[in-house]
């Protein structure tokens, strides 16, 4: 299974993005895996909220092939323990999914369209993050639950 990350928006701060590279070179020892940056859109200013909701969703959905099963990362999604996370992975390795593609919106979530094409949404939390910090955290996550998934000590019970 491969697993990509879609995001609206680079990462400005060096430390994060620092932070990102990190993850991503231990993520690949265990899954191939993708970080996607989707540019942000040029003059938001003189766009409504739906209308930029629209056309992020149209970007996102350019970069999702058919046989992706796609997860937005949404604050209504469902709620995992990082054990539930890594058998949330397992299962869908054990389905036979080729690509397993996360997605984090823009500022204003998901277009209508987006909502209808995914196959699921998962919460990292009831709280609030920044979107360039969600992506650490989403493969960080993911990350440890490989390390779960092979009984590495990384993760502690």
């Amino acid at each position: 299974m491969n697993i990509k990350l879609l995001a609206i928006g680079k990462t400005d701060n060096k430390n994060l993005q620092s932070l990102l590279d990190e993850y991503i070179k231990r993520l690949n020892f265990y899954v191939k895996f993708d970080l996607e940056i989707i540019p942000d859109i040029k003059n938001v200013k003189n766009l409504s909220e739906a209308q930029q909701k629209e056309k992020e969703g149209e970007l996102i959905l350019s970069k999702i092939t058919p046989t992706d099963q796609l997860i937005l990362l949404d604050e209504n999604g469902k709620e995992f323990s990082s054990v539930g996370f890594s058998d949330f992975l397992q299962k869908k390795m054990n389905a036979g999914i080729k690509t397993l593609a996360f997605v984090i919106g823009g500022p204003y979530g998901f277009s209508e369209a987006v909502y209808k094409a995914a196959q699921g949404k998962v919460s990292l939390s009831q709280m609030t993050f920044s979107h360039q910090m969600v992506r650490l955290f989403v493969i960080e996550q993911i990350y440890r639950g490989f390390t779960i998934l092979r009984n590495e000590p990384y993760h502690h019970q």
